[in-house]
């Protein structure tokens, strides 16, 4: 995709940049990871995402 949406973690703003225009802060995609049924990794993932809840 060319275009993704990003969130602004700090002040909770949507926007296509890499940087808030609010307040200059970095932004995170808030997409999902794609998923595949053969990840070798998914033990790891779901741990993490239930560990930090």
């Amino acid at each position: 995709m060319r275009f993704q949406l990003r969130k602004c973690v700090k002040c909770k703003k949507y926007t296509l940049k890499t940087k808030c225009v609010e307040c200059k802060d970095d932004t995170v995609s808030v997409h999902p990871a794609k998923f595949s049924p053969d990840d070798k990794y998914i033990r790891y993932r779901l741990a993490e995402r239930y560990n930090n809840s």
